[in-house]
């Protein structure tokens, strides 16, 4: 992975955050939070063909990564996605964090794939067709629980690479599962990341 960031002199948001030791947590942030604006020198042609993540920036950004061949997004990312036009492959959403609702018609067109986590309880994926994938987690014991900051991006980022690499959605959904139990038993969601 390469990564390609441009410099924006903006105040950097702070969290705090409060952890249980059973390894849940709840966040306060302050401040804005800060995304890619497609305005930005940054190399967007390079998304051309690429899996791409979408968790943050303008409309224009969004456009540019609309660009790869598959666009996974957030639902945290929905006052961007909402009224852009933006066609996106895959809505990543909690069926736990109220940040992170949807409901079908918020968007336009409406996402192929809509994936809901539900942590320990696995998810399911409803496709635009009607069908319906169920997976479950990858088994954490409580003790091998550190935190939990960061596992729904690592469940993301992890769908978004299986799919760019061409595995069948519900093989994606089982590396997406392995990645967001790794964050899991790891403190914090920058650790050492899985291979392969």
């Amino acid at each position: 992975m390469t990564v390609f960031a441009s410099e924006q002199r903006l105040p950097q948001r702070r969290a705090l955050v409060f952890l249980e030791q059973g390894g849940e947590r709840t966040i306060t942030v302050l401040g804005s939070r800060l995304g890619p604006a497609g305005a930005e020198p940054l190399p967007w042609q390079r998304l051309a063909g690429a899996a791409v993540y979408f968790a943050a920036g303008d409309r224009a950004a969004l456009e540019r990564a609309r660009q790869g061949r598959v666009l996974v997004a957030t639902a945290r990312a929905l006052d961007v996605l909402r009224g852009s036009g933006v066609a996106v492959d895959v809505l990543v959403r909690s069926g736990r964090d109220r940040g992170e609702r949807y409901e079908p018609g918020w968007l336009e067109p409406p996402p192929r794939v809509v994936v809901t986590t539900l942590g320990r309880d696995g998810g399911y994926a409803e496709l635009a067709g009607g069908e319906r994938l169920e997976w479950r987690a990858e088994a954490v014991a409580d003790d091998e629980i550190a935190d939990t900051y960061g596992a729904g991006d690592c469940f993301a980022a992890g769908l978004t690479w299986a799919l760019g690499s061409g595995r069948e959605l519900a093989e994606a959904l089982a590396v997406a599962a392995h990645c967001g139990a790794a964050c899991v038993r790891r403190q914090g969601p920058y650790g050492s990341q899985i291979a392969g």
